[in-house]
């Protein structure tokens, strides 16, 4: 099949569906401003260890295993809310709908005096975050299927989505911290909650064929297992779990596991102190807002489009290459940074070559893991994938604060994250050419 000419690439991208994505991208990245970097300056600010931090970061600990309950996203039909959002967005509503309740109430803690208190409210935040990420990565993959032409556009909207959620209040959040004071921005924080609600009301629910592909799995598990239980779980947690392993091979099905859990590691342990390190490097909560918020959100809407634009043109395997490739580098940025001290110049440059790296692997990323889900369970088969992912970037990243104050040596600690990608980027090569036939196969049904 002939490539696509950047013209008609462009064009690809004039769809309203991947507007709606857009939105709920905003939806997914929000939280992360509340549990992660605001929080993170919060705690810096009130005098808390790095150690401190970095565990109390295990509050993401949720997201490793949210394909536990998975399935009941994908057939739980929500009283009240399906018959008038259907059964993506009632889920997201929901989650929503808990997220701001427990923002409002975090808004009025002090983490000196309530940090035992703080963080089970930012651990129930993070689990409904956690849930509502299910509902929106399988909206996305019930809005575009494997068939379409689509993925790549679809996981870019959806990370400048997730990023615009995340950089944006954040910029606000530490532009006036200093000014307005933590607890008043938590309380600002409501505000943005209540317009993401509104947006999850004004998309809209996407066509599926899920419901039967489930139905049919459903009807074929149950003449074999009589208990309504062991049937339960059969068709909604293990049977997604098998056809994984049937569609792919054991061998290349443990590889690709492994790889995605690995791939973003590095990147995780660096992120979860980047905050703590801008602060004890010398920047104000000031800089910190103008560059790595807002410019970087600038950065990263901008190499998200153009990352997204390479992987229709040239194919997410290069995509995901050349971004691993490019992350580990941007890694040493941070090194660089921590020699020379309080530089705005590099700081600049740092926060641009970051957003580069990252926008552009996250979307081979996203994209790579859409390709690896099954129709019948999108919902459990994404999570599921996503969790790994997420085990590296939230569970193990908690140990991040312990790694710093072990080492002592931020340029030290920067070089180790940067080494993490490596395996990663081994496996994905060895099998180039498997992914490059699944790649083909998806053309095909077309």
């Amino acid at each position: 099949m002939a490539s696509m000419t950047w013209k008609e690439t462009f064009k690809s991208y004039l769809d309203k569906r991947l507007l709606w994505i857009f939105m709920l991208g905003c939806s997914s990245g929000f939280p992360w401003v509340l549990i992660g970097s605001s929080m993170s300056g919060w705690l810096t600010d009130a005098g808390l260890t790095r150690t401190a931090i970095g565990y109390f970061g295990s509050v993401f600990a949720v997201y490793a295993i949210n394909f536990l309950w998975a399935p009941l996203v994908d057939r739980v039909k929500l009283p009240f809310l399906y018959p008038f959002l259907g059964q993506r967005r009632s889920w997201i509503f929901l989650c929503q709908a808990i997220i701001l309740i427990c923002t409002f109430y975090i808004a009025g803690l002090n983490p000196v005096h309530n940090l035992i208190l703080m963080s089970a409210v930012a651990l129930a935040i993070s689990t409904a975050s956690a849930t509502q990420d299910i509902a929106i990565d399988a909206f996305r993959i019930d809005s575009f299927s494997k068939s379409h032409s689509k993925l790549p556009q679809a996981s870019a909207m959806s990370v400048i989505g997730w990023w615009t959620g995340y950089s944006l209040p954040g910029y606000f959040a530490f532009a006036y911290a200093d000014t307005l004071g933590w607890n008043h921005i938590y309380y600002g924080m409501t505000v943005v909650i209540v317009l993401l609600m509104l947006f999850t009301l004004f998309t809209g629910e996407p066509v599926t064929q899920r419901d039967e592909l489930q139905h049919q799995a459903e009807q074929r598990h149950t003449k074999v297992v009589k208990s309504k239980i062991t049937a339960w779980l059969s068709v909604t947690l293990i049977e997604p779990f098998l056809d994984f392993f049937r569609r792919n091979g054991a061998q290349v099905a443990l590889t690709l596991l492994l790889f995605v859990f690995l791939f973003k590691i590095g990147e995780a342990f660096l992120g979860r102190m980047s905050i703590v390190f801008y602060k004890e490097v010398g920047f104000s909560n000031e800089q910190i807002g103008d560059y790595s918020k807002l410019i970087g959100w600038g950065a990263t809407m901008l190499f998200t489009f153009i990352g997204s634009m390479f992987n229709v043109r040239f194919g997410i395997v290069k995509g995901l290459m050349i971004g691993g490739v490019a992350m580990a580098s941007s890694n040493l940025m941070f090194a660089w940074m921590a020699s020379v001290g309080p530089n705005e110049h590099l700081f600049l440059a740092t926060v641009l070559v970051d957003n580069f790296t990252t926008a552009f692997s996250t979307v081979a990323f996203v994209s790579f893991l859409t390709v690896l889900t099954g129709q019948a369970f999108s919902a459990t088969q994404y999570a599921l994938l996503a969790s790994l992912g997420n085990f590296g970037r939230t569970t193990l990243a908690s140990f991040s604060g312990e790694l710093v104050d072990y080492l002592n040596n931020w340029p030290l600690f920067f070089i180790i994250t940067a080494l993490m990608v490596i395996p990663s980027l081994i496996m994905l090569y060895s099998l180039r050419h498997y992914f490059h036939n699944l790649l083909e196969k998806a053309k095909d049904q077309r």
